[in-house]
Protein backbone atom coordinates (compact mmCIF):
# COMPACT_ATOMS: atom_id res chain seq x y z
CA UNK A 1 0.00 0.00 0.00
CA UNK A 2 0.96 3.69 -0.25
CA UNK A 3 2.62 5.32 2.56
CA UNK A 4 -1.22 6.94 3.46
CA UNK A 5 -2.31 3.67 4.76
CA UNK A 6 -0.44 4.60 7.85
CA UNK A 7 -3.26 7.35 8.72
CA UNK A 8 -3.16 9.23 11.57
CA UNK A 9 -6.47 8.96 12.21
CA UNK A 10 -7.27 12.38 13.69
CA UNK A 11 -10.79 13.86 12.59
CA UNK A 12 -10.14 16.76 9.78
CA UNK A 13 -11.77 19.56 9.73
CA UNK A 14 -13.38 18.61 6.16
CA UNK A 15 -15.21 15.72 8.16
CA UNK A 16 -15.78 16.82 11.61
CA UNK A 17 -19.05 16.40 12.97
CA UNK A 18 -20.37 14.11 9.14
CA UNK A 19 -20.88 10.98 11.54
CA UNK A 20 -22.78 12.60 14.36
CA UNK A 21 -25.02 14.51 11.61
CA UNK A 22 -25.18 10.92 9.94
CA UNK A 23 -26.59 9.35 13.58
CA UNK A 24 -29.16 12.06 13.31
CA UNK A 25 -30.28 11.02 10.30
CA UNK A 26 -30.69 7.07 10.76
CA UNK A 27 -34.05 6.97 11.54
CA UNK A 28 -35.03 8.49 8.10
CA UNK A 29 -31.94 6.62 6.59
CA UNK A 30 -33.40 2.98 8.38
CA UNK A 31 -37.10 3.78 7.06
CA UNK A 32 -35.83 4.29 3.35
CA UNK A 33 -33.83 0.74 3.59
CA UNK A 34 -37.10 -0.78 5.81
CA UNK A 35 -39.44 0.30 2.64
CA UNK A 36 -37.46 -1.19 0.11
CA UNK A 37 -36.36 -4.28 2.39
CA UNK A 38 -40.38 -4.97 1.82
CA UNK A 39 -40.61 -4.42 -1.66
CA UNK A 40 -37.68 -6.39 -2.88
CA UNK A 41 -37.34 -6.52 -6.91
CA UNK A 42 -35.00 -8.05 -9.39
CA UNK A 43 -32.76 -7.75 -12.09
CA UNK A 44 -32.85 -4.49 -14.26
CA UNK A 45 -36.23 -3.06 -13.81
CA UNK A 46 -37.19 -2.21 -10.30
CA UNK A 47 -39.57 0.74 -10.72
CA UNK A 48 -41.22 0.78 -7.01
CA UNK A 49 -37.25 0.96 -5.96
CA UNK A 50 -36.55 3.63 -8.10
CA UNK A 51 -39.53 5.40 -6.79
CA UNK A 52 -38.27 5.08 -3.24
CA UNK A 53 -35.10 6.37 -4.11
CA UNK A 54 -36.41 9.65 -6.17
CA UNK A 55 -39.38 10.55 -3.16
CA UNK A 56 -35.69 10.33 -0.97
CA UNK A 57 -33.90 12.10 -2.46
CA UNK A 58 -36.96 14.92 -3.73
CA UNK A 59 -35.98 18.18 -2.27
CA UNK A 60 -32.18 17.84 -1.82
CA UNK A 61 -31.13 20.41 -4.90
CA UNK A 62 -29.57 17.20 -7.59
CA UNK A 63 -30.18 16.82 -11.09
CA UNK A 64 -31.56 13.46 -11.18
CA UNK A 65 -32.20 11.69 -14.34
CA UNK A 66 -33.32 8.03 -15.13
CA UNK A 67 -32.70 5.21 -17.01
CA UNK A 68 -33.41 3.75 -20.36
CA UNK A 69 -32.56 0.53 -20.67
CA UNK A 70 -32.89 0.23 -16.96
CA UNK A 71 -34.52 1.33 -13.74
CA UNK A 72 -31.40 3.15 -12.43
CA UNK A 73 -31.33 7.16 -11.34
CA UNK A 74 -28.26 9.18 -11.80
CA UNK A 75 -28.60 12.28 -8.83
CA UNK A 76 -25.96 15.19 -9.35
CA UNK A 77 -24.59 17.51 -6.78
CA UNK A 78 -23.21 20.54 -8.08
CA UNK A 79 -20.93 22.17 -5.52
CA UNK A 80 -20.55 25.95 -5.23
CA UNK A 81 -17.13 26.05 -6.40
CA UNK A 82 -15.80 24.18 -9.79
CA UNK A 83 -13.73 20.94 -9.40
CA UNK A 84 -13.48 17.09 -9.41
CA UNK A 85 -16.11 14.99 -10.27
CA UNK A 86 -16.47 11.59 -7.91
CA UNK A 87 -19.21 8.79 -7.94
CA UNK A 88 -20.35 7.11 -4.68
CA UNK A 89 -22.62 4.22 -6.02
CA UNK A 90 -25.11 1.54 -4.50
CA UNK A 91 -26.97 -1.15 -6.11
CA UNK A 92 -30.34 -1.86 -5.78
CA UNK A 93 -31.57 -5.14 -6.58
CA UNK A 94 -32.55 -8.04 -4.61
CA UNK A 95 -31.77 -12.01 -4.87
CA UNK A 96 -34.36 -14.56 -6.10
CA UNK A 97 -34.87 -16.51 -2.59
CA UNK A 98 -37.69 -16.54 -0.02
CA UNK A 99 -37.18 -14.35 3.64
CA UNK A 100 -36.65 -16.95 6.43
CA UNK A 101 -35.34 -13.59 8.67
CA UNK A 102 -38.73 -12.89 11.02
CA UNK A 103 -38.30 -9.08 10.80
CA UNK A 104 -41.10 -6.98 11.06
CA UNK A 105 -40.41 -5.67 7.85
CA UNK A 106 -39.51 -8.82 5.93
CA UNK A 107 -39.79 -9.50 2.50
CA UNK A 108 -43.76 -9.09 1.35
CA UNK A 109 -42.69 -10.54 -1.85
CA UNK A 110 -42.82 -14.56 -1.83
CA UNK A 111 -39.64 -15.95 -3.23
CA UNK A 112 -37.89 -12.48 -3.61
CA UNK A 113 -35.78 -10.69 -0.76
CA UNK A 114 -32.63 -8.28 -0.31
CA UNK A 115 -29.99 -11.19 1.14
CA UNK A 116 -27.44 -9.48 0.38
CA UNK A 117 -27.71 -5.71 1.47
CA UNK A 118 -28.61 -3.55 -1.37
CA UNK A 119 -31.26 -2.19 0.27
CA UNK A 120 -28.74 -0.98 2.91
CA UNK A 121 -26.45 0.51 0.16
CA UNK A 122 -29.23 2.13 -1.17
CA UNK A 123 -30.04 3.48 2.04
CA UNK A 124 -26.91 5.00 3.06
CA UNK A 125 -26.20 6.76 -0.61
CA UNK A 126 -29.32 8.41 0.28
CA UNK A 127 -28.21 9.52 3.96
CA UNK A 128 -24.96 10.18 1.92
CA UNK A 129 -27.00 12.63 -0.33
CA UNK A 130 -28.73 14.54 2.65
CA UNK A 131 -25.42 15.08 3.98
CA UNK A 132 -23.19 16.25 0.95
CA UNK A 133 -26.47 18.38 0.16
CA UNK A 134 -26.47 20.20 3.05
CA UNK A 135 -22.82 20.81 2.53
CA UNK A 136 -23.10 22.14 -0.63
CA UNK A 137 -21.96 25.48 0.07
CA UNK A 138 -18.79 24.49 0.92
CA UNK A 139 -17.85 21.63 -1.82
CA UNK A 140 -15.69 22.31 -4.63
CA UNK A 141 -16.59 20.17 -7.66
CA UNK A 142 -18.90 17.39 -8.51
CA UNK A 143 -21.11 14.51 -6.55
CA UNK A 144 -22.59 11.71 -8.74
CA UNK A 145 -25.37 9.26 -7.13
CA UNK A 146 -25.69 6.20 -8.85
CA UNK A 147 -28.12 3.95 -7.69
CA UNK A 148 -27.85 0.93 -10.05
CA UNK A 149 -29.92 -1.94 -10.79
CA UNK A 150 -28.78 -5.87 -12.04
CA UNK A 151 -25.94 -6.16 -9.80
CA UNK A 152 -26.60 -9.98 -9.19
CA UNK A 153 -27.42 -10.46 -12.23
CA UNK A 154 -26.90 -8.53 -15.84
CA UNK A 155 -24.16 -6.57 -15.34
CA UNK A 156 -26.00 -3.27 -14.47
CA UNK A 157 -22.67 -0.97 -13.66
CA UNK A 158 -22.00 -1.72 -17.71
CA UNK A 159 -25.84 -0.56 -19.00
CA UNK A 160 -25.45 2.92 -16.86
CA UNK A 161 -21.67 2.97 -18.11
CA UNK A 162 -23.62 2.74 -21.64
CA UNK A 163 -25.80 5.25 -21.00
CA UNK A 164 -23.44 7.67 -19.46
CA UNK A 165 -23.12 7.53 -15.92
CA UNK A 166 -19.17 8.51 -16.07
CA UNK A 167 -19.95 11.52 -18.29
CA UNK A 168 -20.40 15.17 -16.72
CA UNK A 169 -21.18 18.32 -18.76
CA UNK A 170 -17.91 19.59 -18.93
CA UNK A 171 -16.77 16.67 -21.07
CA UNK A 172 -14.14 15.87 -17.99
CA UNK A 173 -15.61 13.02 -16.80
CA UNK A 174 -15.94 11.21 -13.31
CA UNK A 175 -12.77 11.16 -11.64
CA UNK A 176 -13.03 8.64 -8.55
CA UNK A 177 -15.32 6.19 -7.90
CA UNK A 178 -16.13 4.70 -4.31
CA UNK A 179 -18.39 1.94 -3.06
CA UNK A 180 -19.47 -0.39 0.23
CA UNK A 181 -20.49 -3.30 0.36
CA UNK A 182 -21.96 -4.54 3.87
CA UNK A 183 -21.35 -7.47 5.52
CA UNK A 184 -21.86 -9.71 8.86
CA UNK A 185 -18.59 -10.86 9.20
CA UNK A 186 -17.41 -7.96 10.19
CA UNK A 187 -17.97 -6.40 13.51
CA UNK A 188 -21.10 -3.22 13.05
CA UNK A 189 -19.35 -0.06 12.28
CA UNK A 190 -15.79 -1.23 10.97
CA UNK A 191 -13.82 -0.61 7.72
CA UNK A 192 -12.54 -3.40 5.70
CA UNK A 193 -10.21 -3.10 2.48
CA UNK A 194 -7.31 -3.68 0.88
CA UNK A 195 -5.19 -2.55 -2.45
CA UNK A 196 -5.51 -4.23 -5.65
CA UNK A 197 -7.51 -6.93 -5.94
CA UNK A 198 -10.77 -7.05 -3.80
CA UNK A 199 -12.80 -9.12 -5.75
CA UNK A 200 -12.46 -11.74 -8.05
CA UNK A 201 -13.40 -12.35 -11.95
CA UNK A 202 -16.32 -14.70 -11.82
CA UNK A 203 -16.59 -16.91 -15.49
CA UNK A 204 -19.18 -19.66 -15.74
CA UNK A 205 -18.51 -22.98 -17.27
CA UNK A 206 -20.82 -25.57 -19.17
CA UNK A 207 -19.50 -28.84 -19.85
CA UNK A 208 -22.12 -31.28 -21.89
CA UNK A 209 -20.46 -35.07 -22.11
CA UNK A 210 -21.85 -36.56 -25.01
CA UNK A 211 -21.97 -40.71 -24.61
CA UNK A 212 -24.58 -43.66 -25.63
CA UNK A 213 -27.58 -44.65 -23.67
CA UNK A 214 -28.54 -47.81 -23.50
CA UNK A 215 -29.90 -50.21 -20.56
CA UNK A 216 -28.26 -50.05 -17.32
CA UNK A 217 -27.72 -53.62 -16.63
CA UNK A 218 -25.60 -53.74 -19.97
CA UNK A 219 -23.18 -50.70 -19.69
CA UNK A 220 -20.53 -52.33 -21.68
CA UNK A 221 -23.22 -51.84 -24.93
CA UNK A 222 -23.38 -47.99 -24.12
CA UNK A 223 -21.42 -45.14 -23.12
CA UNK A 224 -21.83 -43.89 -19.72
CA UNK A 225 -21.16 -39.96 -19.45
CA UNK A 226 -22.07 -40.01 -15.73
CA UNK A 227 -18.67 -41.41 -14.61
CA UNK A 228 -16.93 -39.65 -17.87
CA UNK A 229 -18.24 -36.70 -16.08
CA UNK A 230 -17.33 -36.95 -12.28
CA UNK A 231 -13.90 -37.79 -13.30
CA UNK A 232 -14.00 -34.40 -14.88
CA UNK A 233 -14.95 -32.82 -11.78
CA UNK A 234 -12.00 -34.59 -9.91
CA UNK A 235 -9.65 -33.47 -12.29
CA UNK A 236 -10.58 -29.93 -12.52
CA UNK A 237 -9.62 -29.87 -9.31
CA UNK A 238 -6.53 -31.41 -9.70
CA UNK A 239 -5.67 -29.00 -12.99
CA UNK A 240 -6.19 -26.00 -10.04
CA UNK A 241 -3.58 -27.17 -7.91
CA UNK A 242 -1.25 -28.35 -10.37
CA UNK A 243 -1.29 -25.22 -13.17
CA UNK A 244 -2.30 -22.13 -10.68
CA UNK A 245 0.37 -20.34 -8.50
CA UNK A 246 -0.59 -20.20 -5.48
CA UNK A 247 0.23 -16.67 -5.00
CA UNK A 248 -2.20 -15.89 -7.98
CA UNK A 249 -5.10 -18.21 -6.71
CA UNK A 250 -7.95 -19.54 -8.38
CA UNK A 251 -11.27 -21.38 -7.65
CA UNK A 252 -13.44 -24.16 -9.71
CA UNK A 253 -16.77 -24.78 -8.44
CA UNK A 254 -18.82 -27.42 -9.44
CA UNK A 255 -22.55 -26.54 -8.46
CA UNK A 256 -24.47 -29.05 -10.57
CA UNK A 257 -24.40 -32.45 -12.21
CA UNK A 258 -27.25 -33.26 -14.51
CA UNK A 259 -27.90 -36.51 -16.56
CA UNK A 260 -30.52 -38.96 -16.58
CA UNK A 261 -34.43 -39.32 -15.92
CA UNK A 262 -34.56 -42.68 -13.94
CA UNK A 263 -32.50 -45.66 -12.76
CA UNK A 264 -32.31 -48.29 -15.19
CA UNK A 265 -31.60 -46.31 -18.19
CA UNK A 266 -28.04 -44.83 -18.99
CA UNK A 267 -28.29 -41.36 -20.81
CA UNK A 268 -26.77 -40.13 -23.63
CA UNK A 269 -25.68 -37.20 -22.35
CA UNK A 270 -24.26 -35.47 -18.38
CA UNK A 271 -24.20 -31.93 -17.82
CA UNK A 272 -21.81 -30.32 -15.88
CA UNK A 273 -22.51 -26.61 -13.87
CA UNK A 274 -20.26 -24.60 -12.14
CA UNK A 275 -18.12 -20.94 -11.70
CA UNK A 276 -14.28 -20.13 -11.84
CA UNK A 277 -13.01 -17.45 -10.14
CA UNK A 278 -9.47 -15.48 -10.77
CA UNK A 279 -7.75 -12.34 -9.67
CA UNK A 280 -5.63 -11.55 -12.87
CA UNK A 281 -5.92 -12.08 -16.48
CA UNK A 282 -2.93 -14.98 -16.88
CA UNK A 283 -4.66 -16.58 -14.50
CA UNK A 284 -7.96 -16.20 -16.32
CA UNK A 285 -6.77 -17.28 -19.72
CA UNK A 286 -5.03 -20.12 -17.80
CA UNK A 287 -7.89 -21.62 -16.31
CA UNK A 288 -9.67 -21.20 -19.40
CA UNK A 289 -7.16 -22.72 -21.41
CA UNK A 290 -7.31 -25.65 -18.43
CA UNK A 291 -10.52 -26.54 -18.38
CA UNK A 292 -11.22 -26.94 -21.98
CA UNK A 293 -8.10 -28.72 -22.11
CA UNK A 294 -9.12 -31.57 -18.70
CA UNK A 295 -12.28 -31.54 -20.15
CA UNK A 296 -11.59 -32.23 -24.10
CA UNK A 297 -9.54 -34.76 -22.98
CA UNK A 298 -11.12 -36.72 -20.34
CA UNK A 299 -13.76 -37.55 -22.58
CA UNK A 300 -11.29 -38.70 -25.19
CA UNK A 301 -9.97 -41.24 -22.85
CA UNK A 302 -13.27 -42.79 -22.75
CA UNK A 303 -14.27 -42.56 -25.86
CA UNK A 304 -17.08 -39.53 -25.54
CA UNK A 305 -16.67 -36.18 -26.65
CA UNK A 306 -17.75 -32.91 -24.79
CA UNK A 307 -19.02 -29.46 -25.56
CA UNK A 308 -16.84 -26.59 -23.66
CA UNK A 309 -19.03 -23.61 -23.17
CA UNK A 310 -16.82 -20.56 -21.17
CA UNK A 311 -19.10 -17.19 -20.35
CA UNK A 312 -17.08 -14.34 -19.33
CA UNK A 313 -18.80 -12.96 -16.08
CA UNK A 314 -17.75 -9.85 -14.31
CA UNK A 315 -13.82 -8.62 -14.40
CA UNK A 316 -11.97 -8.22 -11.09
CA UNK A 317 -12.75 -5.55 -8.71
CA UNK A 318 -9.61 -4.02 -8.84
CA UNK A 319 -8.82 -0.93 -6.42
CA UNK A 320 -6.60 1.82 -7.29
CA UNK A 321 -4.00 1.79 -4.42
CA UNK A 322 -3.70 5.20 -3.86
CA UNK A 323 -7.29 5.80 -3.39
CA UNK A 324 -7.86 2.90 -1.32
CA UNK A 325 -5.24 4.38 0.82
CA UNK A 326 -7.69 7.52 0.41
CA UNK A 327 -10.70 5.78 1.72
CA UNK A 328 -8.24 4.10 4.58
CA UNK A 329 -7.63 7.85 5.81
CA UNK A 330 -10.59 8.78 5.36
CA UNK A 331 -12.57 6.06 7.37
CA UNK A 332 -9.72 6.60 10.08
CA UNK A 333 -10.32 10.06 10.33
CA UNK A 334 -14.17 9.46 10.97
CA UNK A 335 -14.34 6.34 12.81
CA UNK A 336 -11.12 6.20 13.75
CA UNK A 337 -8.25 3.94 13.56
CA UNK A 338 -9.42 1.06 15.87
CA UNK A 339 -12.64 0.81 13.48
CA UNK A 340 -10.43 0.85 9.99
CA UNK A 341 -8.29 -2.32 9.01
CA UNK A 342 -6.53 -3.84 6.03
CA UNK A 343 -8.08 -7.29 4.48
CA UNK A 344 -5.32 -9.63 4.01
CA UNK A 345 -6.67 -11.42 0.86
CA UNK A 346 -9.30 -10.48 -1.62
CA UNK A 347 -12.48 -12.55 -1.70
CA UNK A 348 -13.47 -14.52 -4.57
CA UNK A 349 -16.86 -13.30 -4.32
CA UNK A 350 -17.61 -10.96 -7.53
CA UNK A 351 -19.04 -7.35 -8.41
CA UNK A 352 -19.52 -5.28 -11.06
CA UNK A 353 -18.42 -2.38 -9.84
CA UNK A 354 -15.13 -3.55 -11.46
CA UNK A 355 -16.65 -2.01 -14.81
CA UNK A 356 -16.61 1.16 -12.99
CA UNK A 357 -12.84 0.87 -11.77
CA UNK A 358 -11.82 -0.41 -15.41
CA UNK A 359 -12.33 3.17 -16.41
CA UNK A 360 -11.96 5.18 -12.96
CA UNK A 361 -9.47 4.68 -10.26
CA UNK A 362 -11.68 4.33 -7.40
CA UNK A 363 -12.01 1.49 -4.11
CA UNK A 364 -14.77 -0.59 -2.94
CA UNK A 365 -14.95 -1.03 0.74
CA UNK A 366 -16.29 -3.84 3.54
CA UNK A 367 -18.60 -2.02 6.00
CA UNK A 368 -19.32 -4.32 9.23
CA UNK A 369 -23.35 -4.80 10.36
CA UNK A 370 -22.93 -8.14 12.26
CA UNK A 371 -26.19 -8.05 15.35
CA UNK A 372 -24.83 -7.19 18.60
CA UNK A 373 -24.31 -10.27 20.61
CA UNK A 374 -24.10 -12.87 17.71
CA UNK A 375 -20.34 -14.57 17.23
CA UNK A 376 -18.96 -14.07 13.65
CA UNK A 377 -19.21 -17.63 13.03
CA UNK A 378 -23.00 -17.85 14.01
CA UNK A 379 -23.69 -14.55 11.60
CA UNK A 380 -25.42 -15.59 8.27
CA UNK A 381 -23.79 -13.96 5.96
CA UNK A 382 -25.04 -12.18 2.09
CA UNK A 383 -26.75 -14.33 0.16
CA UNK A 384 -28.06 -16.17 3.15
CA UNK A 385 -31.94 -16.43 3.57
CA UNK A 386 -31.70 -15.41 7.60
CA UNK A 387 -28.99 -12.58 7.06
CA UNK A 388 -30.17 -9.67 9.48
CA UNK A 389 -27.98 -6.73 9.19
CA UNK A 390 -27.45 -4.22 12.40
CA UNK A 391 -28.90 -1.17 11.02
CA UNK A 392 -26.80 1.31 13.08
CA UNK A 393 -24.11 0.22 10.67
CA UNK A 394 -25.72 2.26 8.66
CA UNK A 395 -24.90 6.01 9.82
CA UNK A 396 -21.21 5.15 9.81
CA UNK A 397 -21.70 4.06 6.19
CA UNK A 398 -23.61 7.58 5.15
CA UNK A 399 -20.93 9.25 6.81
CA UNK A 400 -17.80 7.59 4.86
CA UNK A 401 -19.50 8.11 1.38
CA UNK A 402 -20.02 11.62 2.61
CA UNK A 403 -16.28 11.98 4.06
CA UNK A 404 -14.48 10.22 0.94
CA UNK A 405 -16.55 12.65 -1.73
CA UNK A 406 -15.90 15.78 0.69
CA UNK A 407 -11.93 14.89 1.34
CA UNK A 408 -11.29 14.05 -2.30
CA UNK A 409 -13.17 16.91 -3.25
CA UNK A 410 -10.90 19.01 -1.21
CA UNK A 411 -7.74 17.38 -2.58
CA UNK A 412 -6.91 15.49 0.07
CA UNK A 413 -6.79 12.30 -2.28
CA UNK A 414 -4.31 11.70 -5.33
CA UNK A 415 -4.36 10.68 -8.87
CA UNK A 416 -2.06 7.57 -9.40
CA UNK A 417 1.33 7.84 -9.67
CA UNK A 418 1.47 8.35 -13.24
CA UNK A 419 -1.13 9.92 -14.15
CA UNK A 420 -2.85 7.13 -15.77
CA UNK A 421 -5.85 4.67 -14.47
CA UNK A 422 -4.27 1.19 -14.59
CA UNK A 423 -6.95 -1.64 -13.23
CA UNK A 424 -5.32 -4.72 -14.51
CA UNK A 425 -6.10 -7.53 -12.00
CA UNK A 426 -2.61 -8.10 -10.79
CA UNK A 427 -1.68 -8.85 -7.29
Amino acid sequence: MTDSFAASGRQDDDTRGLLAEARRLLPGIIAVRRAIHRAPELDLHLPRTQQTVLRALDGLGLTVRTGVRLSSVVATLEGARPGRTVLLRADMDALPQHEETGLAFASEVPGVMHACGHDTHVAMLVGAARLLAARREELSGRVVFMFQPAEESGGGAQHMIDEGVLATPDGRGVDAAFALHIATRFETGTVHLRPGPMFAAADQLRLTVHGRSGHASAPQLALDPVPVACEMVQALQTMVTRTVSVFDPAVVTVAAIRAGTTTNIIPDAAEILGTFRTLSPATRQVMRAGIARVAHHVAAAHGASVDVQLTEGYPPVVNDPVFAGHVHDTATAVLGPARVQRLPEPSMGAEDFSYVLRRVPGAMAFLGARPDGVPPEGAADCHSSRVVFDEDALAAGAALHAAVAVRHLSGASRPPRDGRHRSDGVV
